[in-house]
């Protein structure tokens, strides 16, 4: 660690490179100048020794933290804890890798420059309220889905290769009587290919079930935290307990970051953007953002499309106007990411007013 002495009514910048094991964090002061360099362990003590160090060197500090939904989730917590302006920084541009070179050092420096242009405004999620317990459940769920899909793909594949008495007893079976009957499927002993696969075949059979089970338990518990985090959001027509933790998760617990409808669509992968070239004047769909938030939306729109009145007519209409069902399926998937935003915004203000006053 070196450090020089400075103002303590200096504001600095803090840039930090996050590890697993270590931090690197760099200061700069307000015309850019570089103070000072410190590494911390990952581990609460050095949370407190980056924070203590920042403020001994200018008394008042701005952090922008690389990767706040990883490896600097713990640090970005501790500090927004301390009351301290924490700003989620991406990492530096290939060119800029390229001329100046990459250590760790180098990529905290630039994540307070980046801090100190203003070029990383963005505020990080909190991760600490039931928007997080979403967002792992689903996690679970998912991949509980993608496991049951893989068992079930692996059955029939197992079914193709099977002795012919069994691949005749079962390949006409549907799925579910298919899984009931692998699942009692026995043999006498592991002496010939018959036995394995009836074993192989109980095992993904009974695989599958116990995935089932699990995938409707995390069901049953999203349903019931999407409706405690944000009850009007699950009540608009064509918003199940899936497509609401999507969108839940992409706000976080801190929807007020997003600082309006137009950086939510953004978000989700909604907002068209300029394509303008000469005399083209054009736009075209951002490609970035939220896939899964994307999916939700479409799901949103194909399900209005199909029961909401309001929408089926504004299809119709806008049909009649010569717009292709795609062009009509990303009008309202805006329109919706807007409706959704001000929802969002709404359930977050009611839960925060209902919320006890610090008596301190």
């Amino acid at each position: 660690m070196t450090s020089i002495s400075h103002p303590c009514c200096e504001r600095i910048t803090v840039g930090v490179d996050t590890h697993k094991h270590a931090h690197v964090a760099v200061a700069l002061n307000e015309i850019g100048g570089r103070v000072a360099e410190l590494t911390i362990e990952v581990h609460p003590d050095g949370y407190r020794q980056l924070e203590q160090w920042a403020l001994a060197l200018g008394g008042r500090a701005v952090f922008g933290i690389e990767g706040t939904g990883s490896y600097g989730a713990g640090l970005a917590s501790h500090l927004r804890r301390q009351g301290h302006r924490v700003i989620e920084v991406m990492r530096p541009d290939r060119q800029q890798r390229y001329l100046r070179g990459k250590n760790d050092a180098l990529d905290a420096e630039n994540a307070a420059r980046a801090v100190l242009a203003g070029t990383a405004t963005a505020i990080p999620k909190t991760g600490d309220g039931c928007v997080e317990m979403i967002r792992q459940i689903k996690i679970a769920k998912d991949t509980a889905v993608k496991s049951r899909s893989q068992a079930m793909i692996t059955l029939k594949t197992i079914i193709v290769n099977a002795p012919a008495q069994l691949r005749e007893e079962l390949e006409r079976l549907s799925d579910r009587k298919l899984i009931d009957r692998c699942a009692d499927l026995t043999y006498a002993s592991m002496t010939n290919p018959a036995d394995a696969a009836c074993y192989t075949l109980r095992t993904l059979a009974r695989r599958y079930r116990h995935l089932s089970q699990e995938i409707d338990i995390s069901e049953r518990i999203l349903a019931t935290l999407t409706e405690r985090a944000a009850p009007q959001l699950t009540s608009i027509i064509g918003i199940g307990a899936d497509s609401a933790a999507e969108l839940l998760i992409v706000a976080g617990d801190n929807p007020e970051r997003i600082r309006n409808e137009a950086a939510f669509a953004k978000l989700c992968g909604v907002c068209p953007i300029p394509a303008s070239s000469g005399k083209t004047n054009r736009h075209r769909l951002y490609r970035g953002g939220h896939r899964q938030a994307n999916a939700a939306l479409h799901r949103i729109a194909l399900s209005r499309m199909r029961f909401h009145q309001p929408t089926i007519e504004y299809a119709a209409r806008r049909t009649a106007e010569g717009k292709s069902k795609l062009e009509i399926m990303r009008c309202l998937k805006r329109f919706i990411a807007r409706e959704i935003y001000h929802f969002l915004l709404a359930d977050f203000r009611k839960q925060q007013s209902a919320l006890p006053l610090d008596e301190s």
